[in-house]
């Protein structure tokens, strides 16, 4: 069975529009039914595709996620998915985006945490008559035209979402060999150490300048193959995703299949913070992979933070 694809690369992107008679704008509404089908909605059955074109020419698939026995804003939106998609894969700007229903309010929000936010190009094929014409984008502020963002908030220097990070973390625990997380982690050496170094590094690259507690989780599944997620704030706050989250957008972008596949998680974030994940975590990994062994390590600001890497 073909493993589905969240990532086309831009040589074939190009291609798939020639052969098709199109241009890589029309292109993209055409592959939101693909990304529909990519999403996760067991409790709404309401499934969100969403297709994005970042400056690299790379096209990025997102669906919506939702997570059974969890209120419902544990749920991950297409929107949220399709950033982080990006921000996985190391994609600097998202320039156009086409989804298969109006972004809701909070999608919107979120969308504003990005560098140049209010010029992302988007298009509801919902609303499109599927005509041969160029498909009509418009801009994110025609969607949000009285925004509140990180301009209110966060000087032109702070890094935003999509752009490299460096809170200047280190950590404080003394962690070994955990026997419990090993015997389901397969691979040779310390898959604990692995773990928290990518749980680490997800940290490091988190987006949290509101609360100044940033955070990063890394997954394991049964075939060794890790996966990690960092914390991405909103300055309306309550659109934030968690590191749990984003590691799970992760392991689904990256073909983890079920998610009782999970074997092992690690969070790093800072102990007594004003955000603690870690209780949130517990739940959301217990509930979608109950044999997970789940463990937190802390760390400290080493230095302001909010640096461009």
């Amino acid at each position: 069975m073909e493993r589905p694809r969240f990532v086309i690369e831009a040589s074939e992107v190009e291609s798939m529009a020639k052969e098709s008679g199109l241009t890589v704008l029309q292109l993209l509404p055409s592959l939101v039914g693909s990304a529909q089908k990519l999403a996760r909605p067991p409790i709404s059955k309401f499934h969100v595709g969403t297709v994005g074109l970042g400056s690299s020419g790379r096209v990025f698939l997102g669906g919506n996620l939702e997570f059974p026995g969890l209120p419902l804003h544990h749920s991950v939106h297409a929107e949220q998915f399709l950033v982080t998609n990006l921000a996985v894969n190391a994609e600097p700007c998202l320039r156009y985006v086409a989804v298969s229903a109006a972004p809701c309010g909070h999608c919107r929000q979120f969308l504003q945490e990005l560098r140049g936010a209010s010029d992302i190009q988007i298009l509801i094929t919902s609303t499109e008559d599927g005509g041969e014409e160029e498909p009509r984008f418009r801009p994110l502020s025609h969607f949000l035209p009285h925004r509140f963002g990180p301009d209110d908030l966060l000087g032109k220097e702070v890094p935003l979402i999509l752009e490299q990070h460096d809170n200047g973390l280190s950590l404080i625990n003394d962690y070994h060999y955990d026997l419990n997380l090993e015997k389901l982690c397969n691979g040779g050496g310390n898959r604990f150490a692995e773990l928290t170094s990518a749980a680490f590094e997800a940290a490091n690259k988190s987006h949290a300048p509101y609360s100044a507690c940033p955070s990063g989780v890394a997954l394991v599944d049964t075939g060794g193959k890790i996966y990690r997620g960092s914390y991405m704030e909103s300055a309306a706050y309550n659109p934030s995703l968690g590191p749990v989250q984003a590691a799970l957008v992760a392991y689904v972008a990256g073909g983890g299949g079920g998610y009782e596949k999970i074997v092992g998680g690690v969070l790093v974030e800072k102990e007594g913070a004003a955000v603690i994940q870690e209780h949130t975590a517990r739940i959301l990994l217990q509930l979608v992979s109950p044999q997970c062994e789940f463990r937190v390590v802390h760390c400290r600001s080493v230095s302001n933070g909010l640096k461009k890497a």
